[in-house]
């Protein structure tokens, strides 16, 4: 059997030196006093009283800090219990285990039980027992995951029906960072509902006024471009017109002729007679005026149709067309009506297609070219050039002004409702938010900077189409 004095004792731990404290100074005090060195004495005594003065200060300095910590942990309290009386969702916060630790007035009302007999119960008992799994599933998930949202669930009511809610689930962790439980906060299902509804509705209506919006400043715009309309529209007709009247001159011509080789006459006769109605003249000449005016009357139909896709308000599907023609038609309206001469000068390839609503572009056109028009309003010698390149799978279109250029703290706003750099009176700022729109609803892109050689340049991207032959 082991002798206890033959085990090895622990090494003793030095105590570390302490300062020395009010007792042991006034020990001393007194010893000195005793021994009669009155000087001494006088020495111990005044430390005595320093050190406690030292300390009755650290008393009170610790007590003021006490005191303003529970202030502060009074008021933390306070703002915590308000923001719990005062939500309107229901919240509950779980322990570690998924009991129940502290809910509000709202789930209170819910379940019409007061915190106090819900303390310590599992959070799963609040709900119907068909979503008992669910509950866990989403406890689990908020424990491993961080947070889970939008769970539907059913809470039991104070009669034990079912309240649907949707639950967003987060864990909480303590000052260490360890995982110490969840809060759950639910808003009745019934009162989502409702606000989507509004939501939706009101949306409907956001996209209704947009649509008014967009066919108000078509028909504003139709109204600025019917000048030009009438200008494109006049010069086939008038081709028509002069061919037409050529035609029937040589219809009466013709009837001469055959009337009289109804009538017998032949030989001599009829070939001066040919030759006096030009009928050989007419016959080489009659297939190019009937070629002269369908291309006429085709293109008055193509201006008629370009009219009618700018001032429909019904969305119009992509097709495959050729740029240069779209191009061409929307700078000639624009020019056709300027006060003043323009020059624009236009360097898009033969052929070169895009996938897109050509009314859509023909208005956005529309719009880009009348605004280079009016940033150079006043300028003598009005320059605006139109370019295409193909980039992959799109096709960038190009718009450049030379004028002024696009002022820094305008850039932002280009592309905004309402905005204009315009007098009043002289537009409501809707053309280039309008455009930024119809380009983004097929597709596209619509930019601007400022050109390093001078002026604005607006880029649109558009999808690119099967290629067109020349």
């Amino acid at each position: 059997m082991e002798n206890r004095s033959d085990r090895k004792r622990p090494p003793m731990l030095k105590q570390p030196a302490r300062p020395e404290d009010s007792r042991s100074l006034v020990a001393r005090a007194g010893v000195a006093g005793a021994l009669g060195d009155g000087e001494a004495g006088e020495d111990a005594w005044i430390e005595v009283i320093q050190k406690m003065d030292a300390v009755y200060a650290e008393l009170v300095e610790n007590q003021v800090e006490l005191e303003a910590k529970n202030a502060a942990l009074e008021e933390a309290q306070a703002l915590m219990a308000s923001v719990f009386a005062s939500m309107a969702d229901v919240l509950a916060v779980c322990d570690r285990g998924n009991r129940i630790a502290r809910v509000n007035r709202a789930l209170e009302a819910v379940t019409g039980r007061h915190e106090a007999s819900l303390g310590g119960e599992p959070f799963a008992s609040l709900f119907v027992a068909e979503n008992a799994a669910a509950v866990d599933d989403m406890l689990a998930r908020a424990r491993e995951d961080g947070a889970v949202t939008d769970c539907e669930l059913s809470l039991r009511d104070a009669a034990g029906a079912p309240s649907p809610f949707v639950m967003n689930c987060s864990a909480r962790f303590d000052h260490k960072g360890r995982f110490a439980g969840v809060v759950v906060v639910g808003r009745p299902l019934g009162e989502l509902r409702r606000a989507y509804k509004s939501l939706n509705a009101a949306h409907r209506e956001l996209q209704e006024a947009q649509q008014h919006l967009i066919f108000s400043e078509k028909m504003a715009a139709l109204g600025r471009l019917v000048a030009g309309v009438a200008h494109e529209l006049n010069n086939p007709i008038s081709f028509v017109f002069a061919n037409m009247h050529a035609l029937k001159k040589y219809g009466l011509r013709i009837r001469t002729y055959l009337e009289a080789m109804n009538d017998g006459v032949s030989g001599d006769a009829l070939a001066a007679l040919r030759k006096e109605l030009k009928i050989d003249r007419i016959l080489a000449d009659i297939e190019p005026l009937l070629d002269g005016t369908l291309e006429g009357a085709t293109r008055a139909s193509e201006i008629v149709q370009d009219l009618r896709r700018f001032s429909a308000n019904q969305a119009e599907a992509p097709q495959d067309f050729e740029l240069l023609r779209v191009v061409q038609t929307a700078a000639n309206w624009v020019v056709k009506i300027a006060r003043s001469r323009q020059d624009v000068a236009i360097h898009v390839p033969e052929g070169l297609s895009v996938q897109a609503p050509r009314g859509a572009i023909h208005q956005i056109l529309v719009n880009l070219i009348q605004n280079a028009l009016d940033a150079m309003d006043g300028d003598p010698h009005p320059l605006i050039e139109i370019d295409a390149t193909e980039d992959g799978g799109f096709v960038a279109l190009r718009v450049r002004d030379h004028g002024p250029g696009i002022a820094p703290d305008g850039m932002q706003k280009l592309f905004e409702p309402f905005f204009t750099t315009k007098p009043v009176g002289k537009g409501l700022g809707l053309g280039l938010y309008l455009s930024f729109g119809l380009a983004q609803d097929f597709g596209g892109k619509l930019a601007a900077a400022n050109h390093e050689g001078g002026g604005a340049v607006f880029t649109l991207t558009l999808p690119k189409g099967a290629r067109h032959g020349a």
